[in-house]
């Protein structure tokens, strides 16, 4: 697989490294850090010139951080000359403000993908999204993949990787 790249955020650097391992790849060079005012910082540390890029960031945790950095990883590799980037979000972060439930609350579902367009995403995989209508927010393919409970127990039994992308769920099935 010459032509792929993967590259991890700071949400989940294992469960990246999973997923090169399992693909024969090294995860690609990228450094994140804060300045001083805490604004994030991303510098892509290889070329992805005509690559086919994917990026795995969480939306859980530090939601806010994560998304930025997720977002500028998008559309670094985007403006870097990335034949197509791939956003790779376990947990979709704001997807549980998917739908007008007052007279002035916003549809922030909606916003991040916008977001997720604008930076320069062409694709998103996804997990268990709140709701299925959130796929209609968007204008690129989403792939939105389901768990389903009975499935987890032989995936866990046959997989090091299905644990740690499922570890959001741990309350649920575990």
């Amino acid at each position: 697989m010459p032509n792929i790249k993967i590259f991890s955020g700071s949400s989940h650097p294992d469960l990246s490294q999973k997923i090169a391992n399992c693909l024969s790849l090294e995860p690609a060079k990228v450094v994140t850090k804060k300045f001083s005012n805490h604004e994030t910082c991303v510098e892509i540390g290889e070329s992805v010139r005509g690559e086919d890029v994917y990026i795995v960031q969480s939306g859980c945790g530090e939601v806010n951080d994560n998304l930025m950095e997720l977002l500028i990883m998008i559309n670094a590799c985007k403006i870097a000359s990335a034949s197509r980037v791939t956003a790779v979000i376990p947990c979709f972060p704001y997807a549980r403000q998917d739908k007008k439930d007052k007279s002035r609350a916003p549809i922030t579902a909606k916003l991040v993908a916008n977001m997720l367009s604008v930076a320069g995403a062409d694709h998103i995989i996804t997990m268990d999204l709140h709701a299925s209508q959130i796929q209609g927010f968007f204008d690129i393919p989403v792939d939105n993949l389901y768990v389903d409970g009975g499935v987890i127990g032989v995936l866990v039994l046959k997989s090091t990787i299905i644990p740690t992308v499922l570890s959001r769920f741990s309350s649920r099935w575990f």
